[in-house]
């Protein structure tokens, strides 16, 4: 069996405990992609290294993506090369040696409209290939293929194709980014990472110039505690400009939010054997294979409202809608949207020059992201996307400590995910651990795509509980046992992280998992000792938000969509 330290309730007492008892050498703010990528670079240089997030991991940005790991072949047409060449080399990396029970290979299709793109689009798949070939690690994914017409009528019955000249298929991958965002922080915490959530960052403490920790406040048991560090790195992605406020002084980095929404839609509904992608007047269109469901996104518009929950409008979904039904042969409307989604993405601005304002550095290191240094002991670092995040981290850690005595070096490239060890040898033993658990192999199947080498678990879990392998009511597609684990083993504290993010109930059924939501909170009440006023405070909260996201798609702007979703008011 795997054995490995859980995300908990004691767990987050403890780092609560340890958070406040000492001086940490890094303290992380922020439980996104990035944040958990630096908790877990610094604690496996051998620093004693804390996290606080303020809701829940992964509850902002980074559960909210397009859910690809990929190179971005469009940075391709702005000759940004080296971009696409280190996301490539991160992909393959993530696929073959860090996370390959949670990244997995999807084919897309790139339509041709005219008979001139095939060599041009072409020429650009194959540079892409040939990046990923070449780059330090395995390239994991099979090369593209040129598709002609009457092949692509066979892949893709749904397509019009009549005024296509064929398609190139080619290869990138995709991932449960709120699960990868889990993962990286209980591997952290299985580092030694004190990773505690519902913990808000709420002003900074200073010895003269220097930033030597912060004031944090614990939401849920509603107490203030400080935080000592020898380096803070705030890695609060659209939050970014917040944090700056409260250290005072000039701004270093000049954080915009744009929205991107997401529609989800039966897989039934568009036959094809692969995704899609085609350019938009203003973007990307991406049809991405999300298990018995299609993803579709995504827009990109400025977004000046609320950042905690950015709501989707009926302009949004009407913009994605009318750009894929120009595909397909029978078009979508509203009523085959099974769930949105929609986020934020942190988007850098012009930069304050070295020495400029109260003398903080800034270093540019790549298009994508940013590392500032504001003022003596606070780092920030904003940009990038969720492919790269290693590197987003890694250079954030490196400029933290370079004054440290004899910094070790990253080491993340060497350092598998949770999950990642035993997950092909269980693979291999699919149809042993049908036998031996009762499951169908179909579920042992899912399990794995969800916890790798970590399904011994879950089948001790159920092991020891036989009716936790029951279909959870209302989502049957998930187990009981995945929603007790998620409190046990993953830090899920409320009925909402497991909902949105530990499980994806709330945006692939179509009553947004409002069905799922009592047997949810029942499983969970046991595990976090709730009574009953606090399951039913629960329940009624999630509902709420569903009912509340439901009215602002209605909406015909973002200002009415965004009264309507803050209606709904936050558990914490």
């Amino acid at each position: 069996m795997t054995l490995a330290k859980a995300l908990d309730a004691d767990q987050r007492a403890d780092a609560l405990q340890q958070l406040g008892a000492g001086e940490l050498d890094v303290l992380v703010v922020g439980g996104g992609i990035v944040g958990v990528g630096a908790a877990l670079d610094a604690v496996t240089r051998g620093l004693k290294v804390g996290l606080v997030e303020q809701r829940d991991l992964a509850s902002g940005t980074s559960s909210r993506s397009s859910k690809l790991v990929h190179g971005g072949l469009r940075y391709l047409e702005m000759f940004d090369f080296a971009l696409v060449k280190e996301a490539l080399e991160e992909r393959g990396l993530l696929l073959t040696r860090l996370a390959p029970h949670l990244v997995r290979p999807v084919p897309f299709l790139y339509p041709l409209e005219h008979a001139w793109e095939r060599p041009y689009v072409g020429a650009g798949v194959a540079l892409y290939d040939t990046m990923a070939m070449t780059g330090r690690y395995d390239m994991g994914v099979p090369k593209h293929k040129h598709v002609f017409r009457k092949q692509l009528a066979r892949m893709a019955p749904d397509i019009r194709t009549d005024n296509l000249h064929g398609a190139i298929r080619y290869y990138d991958c995709q991932v449960d980014d709120a699960r990868l965002v889990m993962t990286i922080a209980r591997t952290a915490a299985n580092n030694g990472a004190h990773v505690a959530t519902r913990t808000q960052v709420t002003g900074f403490l200073r010895d003269g110039d220097r930033v030597v920790g912060v004031r944090a406040r614990d939401l849920e048991g509603q107490r203030d505690l400080e935080i000592r560090a020898r380096v803070v790195i705030n890695a609060a992605g659209v939050w970014t400009d917040e944090v700056q406020d409260l250290v005072g002084g000039k701004a270093q980095l000049d954080v915009d939010a744009s929205k991107g929404i997401h529609v989800v839609v039966p897989k039934d509904r568009i036959r094809s054997e692969c995704g899609f992608i085609t350019k938009t007047e203003k973007s990307v269109l991406f049809v991405i294979p999300w298990g018995q469901f299609w993803i579709i996104g995504t827009t990109d518009t400025s977004w000046d409202l609320d950042l905690a929950h950015p709501a989707a409008s009926k302009a949004d979904i009407d913009y994605l809608l009318g750009h894929v039904n120009r595909l397909l042969k029978d078009p979508l409307d509203h009523r085959d949207v099974v769930g949105v989604y929609a986020g934020l993405r942190p988007l850098l601005k012009a930069v304050a020059k070295q020495g400029e304002g109260n003398g903080g550095e800034t270093t540019k290191l790549s298009r994508e992201h940013t590392v500032a240094n504001p003022v003596p002991g606070l780092v920030l670092v904003a940009g990038g996307k969720l492919t790269t995040y290693r590197v987003m981290a890694r250079d954030a850690v490196d400029h933290a400590i370079r004054d440290f005595d004899a910094p070790l070096p990253s080491i993340t490239d060497r350092v598998p995910l949770m999950g990642a060890w035993g997950h092909e040898a269980r693979t291999n033993q699919r149809v042993a651990l049908s036998r031996a658990s009762g499951l169908e192999i179909g579920r042992i199947d899912h399990l794995l795509g969800r916890y790798g080498g970590l399904v011994d678990e879950l089948l001790a879990l159920i092991h020891r509980r036989p009716e936790l392998a029951d279909p959870l009511p209302g989502a049957e597609h998930y187990l009981r046992a995945e929603v007790l684990y998620a409190v046990t083993h993953e830090g899920a504290r409320h009925l909402d992280d497991v909902l949105a993010r530990r499980t994806r109930v709330s945006i692939e059924t179509f009553d947004r998992g409002i069905a799922a939501a009592r047997p949810a909170a029942e499983l969970m009440a046991e595990a976090l000792g709730w009574d009953d006023a606090q399951l039913e405070d629960e329940v009624d909260h999630y509902l709420r938000r569903v009912e509340a996201e439901r009215q602002s798609q209605l909406m015909p702007t973002d200002q009415e969509a965004d009264e309507e979703r803050v209606k709904a008011r936050d558990i914490v």
